[in-house]
């Protein structure tokens, strides 16, 4: 029996992703899982640069806009669904890819994800009342004190990741630290990793192009017809965000759209930041497929048995 492999295609938002996923899946005569925590929502279509309908008809994606931005999901939801979909594939196929630059979603399907209770949506209001009221250094404070070891861990610039933590803490009564155990759990294929990444001036130029074209497509009617929905944790989203402001006349259109351009190459920025701490990830340009697949045969051939 031939050992089976998931290709991971990683990188910052606009670096070429999603086409070189594809000319990959084509290549091996796989599918592709989408590995983006917010293209999972059908109703953020633009704003989150869902694979276009010619790009899905060229190789079959999973986990694409399956799911509403009213209901709950999480990386381990996302676990759960992507090894199921992997079952299946891999019992045909002796190759997947996933693609996508949310890192913690990539973690949970080759790791796994620590199992932590669901949130009481009580719980959960409460202290999304609180972070509107007192923002983000009320909520970090309130951290500090709740759970100090997660405290001088977490990403305090991510008030998901914070108000998370203490939802937990604040139902069990356990510092959410306890809970991450940092155990992986066993998976029958092996994940190779790809990481894609071009110059910074480019990488800002693409991005740019980006949000002008989702301006083009509609990106401001979606903000809009999103806007009483804006509370939902899903629309804690670069993009929408900035335009709520600017429905909401904290700012003119022209500087939403340049907040949306400043505030993705920042986000690009962390999305690098994880990825490059994961010493297995070989980068690559995106256009360098022949390279990408030697490295892939490679890896391939050190795992195969005799």
């Amino acid at each position: 029996m031939r050992s089976k492999y998931l290709i991971i295609i990683a990188g910052p938002t606009a670096v070429g992703k999603t086409d070189t996923a594809i000319r990959l899946a084509k290549h091996f005569g796989t599918e592709i899982i989408n590995a983006d925590s917010r293209q999972v929502y059908r109703e953020m279509k633009t704003g989150t640069a869902l694979p276009s309908a010619i790009q899905l008809a060229q190789v079959k994606h999973h986990l694409v806009g399956h799911r509403s931005i009213h209901q709950h999901y999480n990386a381990s939801l996302f676990e759960l669904e992507a090894i199921g979909i992997l079952e299946n594939l891999f019992a045909e196929k002796n190759v997947v890819v996933m693609a996508g630059g949310s890192g913690m979603y990539i973690k949970a399907v080759c790791h796994g994800i620590d199992d932590i209770p669901s949130v009481d949506p009580q719980i959960r209001e409460r202290f999304q009342r609180e972070y509107l009221e007192k923002g983000l250094p009320g909520i970090q404070s309130r951290l500090l004190s709740a759970d100090p070891v997660y405290y001088n861990k977490a990403d305090l610039n991510n008030p998901n990741r914070i108000l998370k933590a203490l939802e937990i803490t604040e139902m069990t009564g356990r510092p959410y630290s306890s809970f991450l155990t940092g155990h992986a759990k066993s998976r029958n294929f092996f994940p190779v990793r790809i990481g894609l990444n071009v110059p910074r001036v480019e990488l800002h130029a693409n991005i740019n192009r980006r949000v002008d074209s989702m301006m083009t497509e509609g990106l401001l009617d979606e903000a809009r017809k999103l806007y009483p929905h804006r509370e939902l944790n899903a629309l804690n989203t670069v993009g929408y965000k900035e335009l709520f402001d600017f429905l909401e006349n904290r700012c003119s259109l022209d500087e939403a759209v340049q907040k949306i351009k400043d505030h993705t190459r920042q986000y690009a920025r962390r999305q690098l930041t994880w990825f490059r701490k994961l010493e297995d990830t070989k980068w690559f340009l995106p256009h360098e497929d022949e390279s990408i697949l030697n490295f892939i045969h490679e890896n391939m051939s050190r795992n195969e048995h005799p």
